[in-house]
């Protein structure tokens, strides 16, 4: 099969106007030198520009008619190159995630990008680009249905699911203003490294010193948090989550609209996050990773959050729905780790006041003498600092899974079914050793969205979890075993009775 016809002009719009401004840009800039001796006028560059849109349209007719794609009973087989032939099969049995994307330009031509995630998880395993929306509809529908070996004579009745699909959250917009709100992405906080340089228009900025300096930070501080409100807003408006058969269905988004599925049993691990201010008012977030990827690693940046916040109560309830599990009391790690907290921060503060004693010695342009030794302050708060990082760090071990704690500004809580573990391993670091601490690392397929981590245990109390981890992830596996071999012969069984 062919992509859409209308991928040719689209494709050739989008990445003509690239090489056709690069083409113009560099023609300019290398007019009247060495490598063009001669000038290039206005209409000289406006037709090499034009040149480069006219080959770019060229190339993507090419592309278009030495692509084709073939679904199968096995796998999809992807035939693609323009100069030299690719040929892809991707076995359906790999397919982990099957995402649809298509922004605001798409959405009006009625085209989409089909992405298909594996195992892997090291990127997008192939990408349709660009095909029908209701094409891309029939095959994430179709992989799904061979995934689960259905027949063909299962097709309708696959269609009558999707008329039957449960609706399990929907945020409305109450909620995601709510969200856009509470959900700051605190990497924004970098870019106020650039503050100066942003607002040269502010009056004598290198006079207003430490007071207009905080005006400053302040006004950036609000800016920054109205920008991440805003590209929440976008990113989670229409989002619902529906349940259909065996897996779940998502949609959301306003400029780049997302619609994918999240197979259930691919899960590997949930993850709960709460950052300070959701926790103060009792909301929570839940994430489901597959093999394929991890929060925020997906095409569609972060397309497998199930819940992107609701109340702490029903993210519990719906985490449920995915895996039957309850959280336990969690175990904190020895006191003496608080301490060996405290001292970190304080060493730090004492690196970042010779830094700046330095910094102001090297320019000779202080404020106040004592201006460098301003960060000693923050000394008093390493002990407070190092019992909510403390506080916010626990393990547990439960009959099915494992649960990880790790956070403050945002406490991240991690659920691990026992049977879909790959690897436990305990390590200590040189200064882990010199108070008889460890950490014990659960490793998932999963591990894209981060691993579940049980950090500075008592060291005999991480080999004992060490231990009773792996005894139930042998237990888990032999009885899954169990139960498949029963699968198998139940079905030869009826095969002979048929």
């Amino acid at each position: 099969m062919k992509l859409h016809p209308l991928s040719i002009p689209y494709r050739a719009l989008s990445r003509g106007a690239s090489v056709g401004f690069m083409l113009f840009f560099v023609g300019q800039s290398l007019s009247g030198t060495d490598v063009v001796p001669f000038p290039l006028a206005g209409p000289a560059l406006v037709a090499l520009a034009a040149l480069g849109v006219v080959a770019a349209g060229l190339w993507q007719v090419a592309y278009y008619r030495r692509f084709e794609y073939r679904l199968t009973d096995d796998g999809l087989e992807i035939t693609s190159g323009v100069v030299s032939r690719r040929n892809r099969e991707i076995p359906l049995g790999r397919v982990q995630n099957v995402d649809i994307s298509r922004n605001v330009v798409q959405r009006a031509l009625g085209v989409a990008v089909l992405d298909l995630e594996t195992a892997g998880g090291g990127g997008t395993e192939a990408s349709l680009r660009y095909v029908g929306y209701d094409e891309a509809k029939r095959l994430q529908r179709e992989i799904q249905r061979l995934k689960r070996g259905a027949s063909e004579t299962d097709a309708e009745e696959t269609d009558a699911d999707e008329d039957r699909e449960e609706l399990l959250f929907e945020l409305r917009t109450g909620e995601l203003a709510l969200l856009s709100a509470l959900q700051f992405d605190f990497r924004y906080l970098s870019l106020l490294a650039f503050g100066p340089a942003a607002f040269p228009f502010v009056p004598g900025v290198a006079e207003l010193a430490f007071v207009g300096g905080i005006v400053l930070v302040t006004f950036l501080v609000g800016a920054l948090w109205i920008l991440s409100a805003a590209v929440t807003f976008t990113r989670y408006y229409g989002f619902r989550l529906a349940q259909v058969g065996d897996e779940l269905r998502y949609e959301r988004g306003l400029l780049q609209r997302y619609d994918g599925s999240i197979p259930l049993e691919k899960v590997q691990t949930l993850t709960l996050d709460a950052n300070v201010l959701m926790r103060r008012f009792g909301y929570a977030t839940l994430a489901v990773e597959t093999a394929g990827y991890g929060p925020g690693q997906a095409p569609s940046g972060g397309s497998e959050a199930a819940v992107p916040m609701a109340t702490r109560e029903r993210v519990l309830r719906l985490a449920r729905e995915v895996e039957a599990f309850e959280l336990p009391e969690f175990s904190r790690p020895p006191k003496r780790a608080r301490t060996r907290y405290a001292i970190r921060f304080a060493l730090g503060v004492g690196a970042l006041v010779g830094a700046l004693w330095v910094l102001w010695q090297v320019t000779g342009r202080p404020v106040v003498w004592y201006a460098p030794l301003l960060p000693v302050g923050f000394v008093l708060l390493a002990p407070v600092a190092a019992h909510l990082k403390w506080r916010n760090r626990g393990y547990a071990a439960g009959e099915d899974h494992v649960f990880t704690r790790n956070g403050f500004w945002t406490r991240t809580t991690k659920v691990v079914p026992y049977y879909r573990i790959q690897t436990v391993i305990q390590s200590q670091t040189v200064f882990q050793r010199r108070r008889s601490l460890a950490s014990v690392v659960i490793d998932t397929a999963s591990s894209a969205g981060g691993v579940a981590a049980a950090v500075d245990l008592d060291s005999e109390t991480a080999a004992e979890l060490r231990e009773f981890v792996g005894e139930k992830l042998q237990e888990s596996l032999t009885e899954r075993r169990g139960e498949t071999d029963l699968r198998s012969d139940l079905d030869r069984d009826s095969s002979r009775r048929d």
